[in-house]
């Protein structure tokens, strides 16, 4: 990462502070429909996949870690469809990074950074800590002290954010989310397919589970 980039990433903490109040969540859209195959074509770095690789329903959430409907998505829904759904075999989860600013680009090359056992480790630690990096008056210190707890010292911190070719991955995902399936608000869940806006409750996500499912 080049120091302009860098410097990019300090300057426009401010996006992502409004990119947590608002999240860019939107109403309800009408539904549509994409083709698996379109759906299963992986960024340059790789899904990293919870679930069974057979599971009856995939579910993509393009999600960015400054969002804050995000967050509250993976606080008060995620819990349950982790419990229910995924670890019995039923939902195939995916995690698809769409950051709103630097900060979140900051935050998902450091998820990859981290490894795909620590991937999931890392995002929920970011979304349960929003609160105290996102909105910090310096955002990338106080990113660096969670890291910390997820094994980088400001060594390994420093030379992830420098990594050109995850910054382009991480981006080359949000890029496709938007170009081919018309990703414009966080979170959006693909569910078998089907395109769903807007921070889920776990009562709407049962609703669209159970049929798909077997109940």
């Amino acid at each position: 990462m080049t120091t302009t980039r860098r410097r990019a990433i300090v300057n426009l903490a401010a996006g992502a502070a409004l990119a947590v109040l608002g999240g860019l969540a939107a109403l309800p859209a009408q539904a549509q429909s994409f083709s698996a195959s379109e759906l299963a074509v992986e960024g340059p770095l790789g899904d990293v996949v919870l679930g069974k690789a057979d599971a009856p329903v995939t579910i993509i959430e393009y999600a960015s870690v400054t969002c804050s409907h995000c967050a509250t998505f993976h606080a008060r829904t995620f819990p349950t469809l982790k419990e229910k759904y995924i670890d019995t075999g039923k939902v195939r989860f995916i995690l698809r990074e769409f950051p709103l600013d630097p900060l979140a680009t900051a935050g998902f090359m450091l998820a990859r950074c981290a490894g795909k056992e620590k991937y999931y480790p890392v995002t929920d630690m970011l979304f349960d800590k929003q609160q105290v990096w996102a909105f910090s008056d310096k955002p990338l210190d106080a990113l660096l002290q969670l890291m910390k707890q997820a094994g980088f010292t400001q060594e390994s911190f420093e030379a992830c954010l420098k990594d050109q070719k995850v910054y382009d991955a991480v981006n080359a995902v949000k890029n496709r989310g938007v170009e081919t399936f018309g990703v414009n608000a966080t979170p959006t869940f693909f569910i078998n397919g089907q395109k769903q806006s807007g921070a889920l409750t776990v009562e709407e996500l049962e609703k669209i589970l159970t049929p798909l499912v077997g109940g």
